[in-house]
């Protein structure tokens, strides 16, 4: 384990391997999409999970439906899912860009089921909380970037497709879409974990641009924390619309330090996860 693994923990080793997948092995084209186990748990490893725990966890995302395995010979791989490879594919443009700017129009989702189906509702609602969709009320849900592809097929995967009902349209009043943007998201919340983002990452990006001291380990390690941490505005930030912002908003320094600091370690990085998943 490195220096840099030993300064954190691991706390949800589901979702950390979820960004293994994500960032490492769908984004890599030598990789087929796929992860033997055994190559896993040595990089899980890297963050003290220990085979047990790695196999644990894998196989959890493998009932919940994000990872499906195949056999060859003596050895066992991992990939995601079709509906796992969805949401990075989803999610994905919201970490690595291209911006897309907003053309003024709200994604609306609103839902209606009955007590039967309590549980898929509310996996219908932490899906779109995932996917960068905030409730208006109780059951409906806005979201100001094209996903309804993707909160259908949450929907469809929980069980109450046939209960939600979804809509692209403009505001018109009474209050303004800032307004409609404040009552729906959090801005000093957000803002202030982007801050805490950038305070923790832009010391390390400057030292390591000064000096490339960090070995390719460390350099995996680095990433996969990187990532993880950044890919956790997904939940809060769906890539809210530069127009209704503040001036000077955290986000856009966030997402500039995010994607300088991931080039500049990612070869490092990759070279290692390659290495290593043998």
């Amino acid at each position: 384990m490195t220096a840099a693994a030993q300064r954190r923990t691991v706390t949800r080793p589901n979702s950390f391997i979820y960004t293994l997948f994500g960032d490492f092995v769908h984004r890599d084209p030598t990789s087929k999409d796929e992860l033997w186990v055994g190559g896993l748990i040595r990089l899980m490893g890297e963050f003290g999970l220990s085979e047990q725990a790695a196999r644990q966890a894998v196989s959890r995302m493998s009932r919940q439906g994000w990872l499906t395995s195949r056999r060859h010979g003596n050895r066992s791989f991992y990939a995601l899912t079709d509906r796992g490879r969805r949401r990075v594919e989803a999610i994905s443009p919201r970490i690595y860009g291209p911006v897309v700017e907003w053309d003024g129009r709200w994604r609306m989702l609103t839902y209606s089921v009955p007590e039967s189906k309590r549980e898929g509702r509310d996996g219908l609602r932490k899906d779109l909380a995932v996917l960068g969709w905030a409730p208006l009320s109780a059951s409906t849900w806005l979201s100001p970037h094209d996903g309804l592809d993707t909160a259908r097929s949450a929907a469809e995967a929980n069980g109450v497709l046939e209960s939600v009902d979804v809509f692209v349209g403009e505001y018109f009043g009474p209050h303004t879409d800032r307004e409609l943007l404040e009552r729906c998201w959090d801005l000093p919340a957000i803002a202030e974990q982007y801050r805490e983002f950038i305070a923790y990452y832009e010391p390390r990006m400057q030292n390591e641009r000064a000096t490339h001291a960090l070995r390719e380990d460390e350099a995996f390690v680095e990433r996969m924390w990187l990532v993880h941490d950044y890919r956790k505005f997904t939940y809060v930030d769906p890539g809210l619309p530069s127009t209704l912002l503040p001036a000077h908003w955290p986000g856009t320094v966030a997402a500039a330090l995010f994607r300088e600091y991931y080039a500049l370690i990612s070869k490092k990085a990759e070279h290692h996860f390659r290495a290593a998943r043998e």
